[in-house]
């Protein structure tokens, strides 16, 4: 069976957190949606940089703004992390073609939106005294517990040794 993800950045602050993000989601298959206003250029020489080669294998749209990234996609199942909510991120069902929604690096999402969809918040649990985790941090455990969930559809699951063979 064929699975659908997204990751769903709403404006994005730091060039370097979007590149790694591009990153997982290439490595995964995850489509990634940009929203405005962003606090870089997405051509920026940090963000290619931290991306790598890896831009033209990612599935992106570019939305303007919220309101533009939720009409357009109207009707789908958000789950949106924040530091602010009471269920952590690993109890939760992802259907598919669900999306992952995370904030801006110094803010998060706007308490309006997490008060509106209280029972689609989740945690990344952590010690008290942290504020948070790196953005990128957070998108990649989201990401792979979902992928987890669904049996880490179409990934590879074994390496390989270059020189060495596991059996010597």
């Amino acid at each position: 069976m064929e699975h659908s993800l997204n990751v769903a950045l709403i404006e994005p602050q730091i060039p370097q957190n979007t590149g790694n993000i591009a990153r997982t989601c290439a490595a995964t298959g995850a489509r990634l949606h940009l929203v405005g206003p962003m606090g870089f250029r997405i051509d920026e020489k940090q963000v290619r940089r931290a991306g790598l080669d890896y831009w033209d294998k990612l599935d992106i749209s570019y939305y303007d703004s919220a309101e533009e990234f939720f009409e357009k996609n109207r009707g789908a199942s958000f789950y949106y992390f924040t530091t602010k909510a009471e269920q952590a991120h690993s109890d939760v069902q992802y259907p598919d073609n669900c999306f992952l929604v995370f904030g801006k690096e110094t803010a998060g999402l706007p308490e309006e939106l997490l008060k509106a969809n209280h029972d689609f918040c989740v945690r990344q649990p952590m010690r008290g005294i942290i504020r948070s985790l790196n953005l990128s941090n957070s998108v990649a455990i989201g990401v792979y517990e979902v992928l987890r969930q669904w049996g880490y559809p179409e990934l590879s699951s074994k390496g390989k040794l270059h020189n060495l063979s596991w059996e010597e």
